[in-house]
């Protein structure tokens, strides 16, 4: 096969998060804790938009029984 190069450095393996967080320096862990923060805010708002999409089903709908 073509995609077969034996002089193709070898695959990296994934750090583990223990590592990532023991190598990074404080201004990265900073900026993981920021991004971190903005993702939470963003599932936050996507579960408050599906409980209010649920409840608008559950009242044209009769709701889901127990």
């Amino acid at each position: 096969m073509l995609d077969d190069d034996p002089f193709a450095p070898a695959p990296k393996k994934a750090l583990s998060l223990e590592a990532q967080l023991e190598n990074a320096s404080i201004g990265e862990l900073e900026a993981r804790i920021e991004k971190l923060k903005q993702e939470i805010v963003a599932c936050e708002q996507a579960m408050k938009s599906k409980r209010a999409q649920r409840e608008a089903a559950d009242s044209v709908f009769g709701g889901r029984p127990s």
